[in-house]
Formats: structure tokens, C-alpha cells, sequence
């Protein structure tokens, strides 16, 4: 075997352990941080081609189907029409959702505007989106 060929050999037994120490869940960027965590010089290129020949995967979360895009269930009339400018208060309210990203997760929050006075008219806020934070 050549000085290369053992090298990756001893690298792959080495990203085989570290990979099953932590779970199988680790991709081949952490796994090149170990390597270097653990003195080893060498690039992550390599790492993903030896991961890639020992059949070390990253385990995730799987996506289930069937829930992501597609058309709203109810699809409810632009009676607005791009008309922002209002004449009278009450008339016209706008609704907008946004999310906010803090230390302990997401926050969700729902604001309600009167395009008269554009003030808040009201909003709502929680950790998950549902449907009555809309309401």
C-alpha cells in the first residue's frame, strides 16, 4: 500500500469512531473539526471524500411530504386592490405576520394596521404559529 493509501486508512478508522461516538448524527464539517481538534492537518475535501467512501452519512430530520407549498385551502379576494391611500378611518386594515429570532427560539408576530391613520389597530405574539395568533 502506498503512504497515501495508509493514511486514509488511518484517518477513515479515526472518522469512524469519532463518527459513532457522537451518535451517527455528525456531517463531514464536524468531523473535520475533530480531526484538527485532534492535531490532524488535513482539508475537509478529504474528510468528505473519506466519509464519502466509508459510507458515513449525516443523519437528519426528515422532511415529511405533502406539507410544504402547495395552494392555501382558502383563497380569499383582493378587494383592496392595491388602493392604499384611504379616506375615512375603519374603512381598510392590513395584517401582516413576521417571525423574530431570540435566545430561546422563534417569537411569531401578528400585526393588524389601519391604512387610515397607519397605527396599530392590533397585534398578537407567541412561540408557535398557529391559528390564533392570525385571529
Amino acid at each position: 500500500m502506498s503512504r497515501r493509501a495508509i493514511e486514509d486508512k488511518r484517518q477513515t478508522d479515526f472518522l469512524q469512531k469519532a463518527w459513532e461516538e457522537r451518535g451517527k448524527v455528525y456531517g463531514y464539517r464536524k468531523l473535520h473539526d475533530d480531526l484538527l481538534g485532534q492535531g490532524e492537518m488535513c482539508c475537509p475535501n478529504r474528510v468528505a471524500r473519506l466519509t464519502r467512501l466509508a459510507g458515513i452519512k449525516q443523519i437528519g430530520y426528515k422532511r415529511r411530504p405533502g406539507i410544504y407549498g402547495g395552494r392555501p385551502s382558502v383563497a380569499v379576494d383582493n378587494s383592496l386592490d392595491r388602493q392604499f391611500d384611504v379616506a375615512a378611518p375603519d374603512k381598510a386594515w392590513v395584517t401582516d405576520i413576521t417571525y423574530i429570532r431570540t435566545c430561546e427560539g422563534f417569537a411569531y408576530l401578528a400585526v393588524v394596521i389601519d391604512l387610515y391613520s397607519r397605527r396599530v389597530i392590533g397585534w398578537a405574539m407567541q412561540s408557535r404559529q398557529t391559528t390564533d395568533v392570525v385571529l
